[in-house]
């Protein structure tokens, strides 16, 4: 038995193989396209996804500001922070989260599926997040696809 061929592959920062999404959020739910943009940030659509190291995409997504959500969690779902000093917390309700600015409520909804950890924060800086459709990475040349397609 040749045992040199169960070797098991890691992937590392040079063997990712890491690339650019570009991923269009108009009428797409919230929650279900954080899920997806997690899993593509994570890696683990790839066959060579290693837990402990960033071997995910990079995603740009553009039309942050035209996403939905489902019931009416426009009135009811709060965006809870605190400003650090005694009975500092703030909500604010979605609606007027999308008011202030579109591109957090993706950002929080991602954010919070992501490693609590340090690979959680490096995974949440390959994500961009654009109100508009106007973007600055057409350099790196995004590959627009369907995240419908992706398991």
């Amino acid at each position: 038995m040749d045992t040199l061929s169960y070797k098991t592959i890691s992937a590392n920062k040079a063997t990712a193989g890491k690339e650019w999404i570009l991923v269009d959020a108009e009428n797409m739910v919230v929650g279900r396209l954080a899920a997806r943009i997690a899993l593509v940030l994570r890696g683990k659509h790839k066959p060579n996804f290693t837990p402990h190291a960033d071997c995910g995409d990079n995603v740009i997504i553009i039309n942050a500001e035209k996403v939905q959500l489902t019931g009416n969690k426009w009135a009811d779902k709060n965006y809870i922070r605190h400003t650090g000093y005694p009975g500092g917390r703030r909500e604010i309700t979605a609606d007027e989260l999308m008011k202030k600015d579109p591109r957090k409520m993706l950002e929080h909804a991602i954010k919070g599926m992501l490693p609590k950890n340090k690979l959680g924060s490096a995974l949440f800086r390959n994500l961009h997040v654009y109100a508009g459709t106007v973007h600055p990475h057409e350099a790196q040349q995004p590959k627009t696809i369907d995240l419908n397609t992706i398991r």
